[in-house]
């Protein structure tokens, strides 16, 4: 294990969440199972996700509490972005009540299909990305 990071909506103060926790687990190779899923499993975690052609995603899901572990190799670009999105919600109120508001509108809309959810959710979290990101880059001018 090279990291871990709380990230996603319970990591924020003051947003609204459901009582799950996400969590990045960094490691130096997610395509390498035999390094981490034993151990995981032992400890109570259940492997319920492989995305390969997504930066080698895994997902486990632990309870008590309820946890989501998103596990990602050291060079994703995935971890840095939960990290980015989470720290600027942290610092910023009105992309947090705006991405809350969204939350809230697109639970009670997806009900039905709550796959759909994080989906629906893609729109107001690419702006907040391209506010957080832009901060970062150097001044092309």
């Amino acid at each position: 294990m090279l990291g871990i990071e709380h990230v996603g909506s319970t990591a924020v103060p003051g947003l609204a969440a459901k009582p799950i926790l996400d969590i990045d687990l960094i490691v130096p190779d997610s395509a390498d199972e035999s390094a981490y899923v034993a151990p995981l499993e032992q400890t109570g975690y259940r492997l319920v996700m492989r995305e390969p052609s997504w930066h080698e995603h895994r997902m486990f899901r632990g309870v008590n509490p309820d946890v989501n572990l998103h596990v990602f190799s050291q060079e994703a670009p995935e971890h840095i972005r939960h990290v980015v999105f989470r720290d600027w919600l942290r610092t910023h109120d009105n992309d947090r009540e705006r991405y809350e508001k969204a939350k809230r509108r697109l639970a009670a809309e997806t009900v039905d299909a709550p796959d759909r959810y994080n989906l629906a959710k893609n729109a107001v979290i690419d702006d907040i990305y391209a506010r957080a990101f832009g901060t970062c880059l150097p001044d092309a001018g």
